[in-house]
């Protein structure tokens, strides 16, 4: 708006423009948003799709820096910095967006213009609010967001450029020209803020934003790619190429058949290299070669399938021969072996896998494949074998875990077979019971037909413990008194079965401070609450 003061044929004027206004629109909005609405779920989708192809090649880049950080590690950094210049643009251009469509849309949180479907918006053709919020109150944009995103847009191209070889820098596609020149409807010379930004849409202004996006990914794929094929494969250098054997599976039950890749580490995958294998030996001499077994393969891959037709421990050697750059021929070694056995099933209920404290755990170790020796260690107690068992004590109570390693001997050779966590928990506590009787109604004859407390392990629990009541305290009131009596032993004091012998209908007795003895010492049990009657 002007800063002086209008006359009233100038503000009738202005009203009439406003009606003529809102008249066209009623008559193209609708034709116009659509093909906004359009226009940036397609940006949308092709950002979405570009952010993927984007992280295809820092994965493959990433690839070539572990297998040659000191080569490819100064172009790997320049590639994480583009990343990070990017991101951050990224992050910037889409706070704005969602800064702009919360206060076109009165909404009070960013969460919600985030969570804000574009075509579910009430005011998307609204440009009174998005042109404050980019251009203000200048008429240049200066003071709106529009200066401050061009000049992030201009710090971030140059930044992005400085990480290209000079000699590449023409052919990389940075795009977001702010420069122009920029020109209005009539042919009016604009800069790059009012060009884009002033009396725009909501919905055009965040389509653009979305624009800007896909110039951001566009710019750095670019750029991460003109750092890759920087490294050219003629620079690599490698410490150590050797032979690698990738097993799908070390074990194969009986029946089924053993696979593996055999590649050559950080070599020439379009090269076919030559490869035979012998079986039951550690290593394929060179002048046997011509006689082994010759595996094809596609890529610098080869497969190798050997059949499960007898159980026990199987192994095998062989060569892999390849052309080098140079035009040699290169030859290496491998060997593996896996084991041939049974199918065999063992469930688990990991929630379940504990030891108790204090006891003697039986535990149950099988290798399938016929091992001529199992030998099975633990981190904390002790373990034994008894007969076909192995059995787990001295478990110390300050551990909360047990890990048991297993390993076997096949033909002579030891085998790390795997190990199992188990969880160490102290012996539930024994339920003292008088008379069979716990808690609840009990009569005067069961209790004087047994008049002692015992002490009994839950009825899931498995162990077949014992534990002894040492001591405990009978509680009960005597004319509105209480009286507590303190017993040694489990049996009830002549006072006590004096006291249940005279006691009424209904009357409540206690049997608390339990101290029970067991195989892993002494503890404390809950107390039993017996009502007469």
């Amino acid at each position: 708006m002007a800063g002086y003061k209008e006359t009233p044929r100038q503000k009738m004027i202005a009203m009439m423009y406003l009606v003529l206004t809102a008249m066209l629109a009623l008559n193209v909005s609708k034709q116009i948003l659509d093909a906004f609405l359009i226009v940036n779920e397609s940006m949308e989708t092709t950002n979405e799709n570009f952010s993927k192809k984007l992280d295809n090649s820092i994965a493959k880049f990433r690839i070539q820096y572990q297998l040659n950080p000191n080569k490819v590690g100064p172009f790997w950094e320049k590639a994480q910095k583009a990343q990070q210049l990017s991101e951050g643009l990224i992050n910037y251009i889409d706070s704005i967006k969602y800064v702009v469509i919360m206060k076109t849309e009165d909404l009070k949180t960013m969460k919600e213009a985030k969570d804000l479907i574009l075509r579910n918006a009430k005011k998307k053709d609204n440009f009174d609010r998005p042109t404050n919020f980019f251009i203000g109150s200048s008429h240049d944009g200066s003071a709106g967001e529009s200066k401050r995103l061009r000049l992030r847009i201009e710090d971030y191209r140059a930044k992005m450029l400085d990480l290209v070889d000079p000699k590449y820098r023409g052919v990389i596609k940075i795009g977001f020209d702010t420069k122009g020149p920029f020109y209005d409807a009539d042919g009016n010379k604009q800069n790059w803020e009012m060009h884009n930004f002033y009396h725009t849409i909501m919905t055009a202004d965040v389509t653009i934003l979305n624009k800007m996006k896909a110039e951001v990914y566009n710019a750095e794929f670019d750029v991460v790619n003109n750092l890759f094929t920087s490294v050219t494969a003629e620079d690599w250098k490698f410490d150590e190429i050797r032979a690698k054997v990738i097993p799908k599976s070390s074990y194969v039950f009986l029946g089924d058949e053993y696979q593996a890749e055999i590649l050559v580490a950080a070599y020439d995958t379009k090269q076919n290299p030559d490869v035979r294998y012998v079986l039951g030996a550690d290593t394929l001499l060179p002048g046997n070669f011509r006689n082994a077994t010759p595996l094809e393969g596609t890529s610098g891959v080869v497969t190798l399938k050997l059949p499960g037709s007898s159980e026990g421990l199987k192994k095998f050697a062989g060569i892999i021969r390849v052309v080098s750059p140079l035009g040699d021929t290169m030859t290496f070694h491998f060997k593996d072996e896996f084991i041939v056995a049974k199918p065999g099933l063992t469930i688990s209920p990991t929630k379940m896998n504990v030891f108790y404290i204090g006891v003697d755990n039986p535990v149950d170790i099988s290798v399938p494949g016929g091992p001529e020796r199992v030998v099975p260690t633990i981190s904390v107690g002790r373990i034994h074998q008894e007969g076909k068992s192995w059995i787990v004590s001295d478990l110390p109570k300050t551990s909360k875990d047990a890990v048991i390693n297993v390993s076997a001997v096949f033909s002579g050779k030891s085998k790390q077979m795997g190990n199992m966590t188990f969880r160490l928990k102290r012996v539930p506590d024994p339920i003292a019971k008088v008379a069979g009787k716990s808690e609840g109604n009990i009569s005067k004859s069961l209790i004087l037909a047994s008049p002692f407390l015992m002490a009994e392990m839950p009825v899931e629990f498995d162990f077949d413990l014992k534990y002894q009541v040492t001591s405990f305290t009978f509680v009960t009131d005597v004319a509105g008194d209480i009286v507590t009596t303190r017993v040694q032993g489990g049996r009830l004091t002549p006072e006590i079965v004096k006291v249940i012998q005279n006691a009424k209908k209904n009357k409540r007795v206690w049997f608390e401070d339990i101290n029970v003895k067991g195989p892993d010492g002494d503890r404390s049990i809950a107390p039993i609450l017996l009502k007469i009657n």
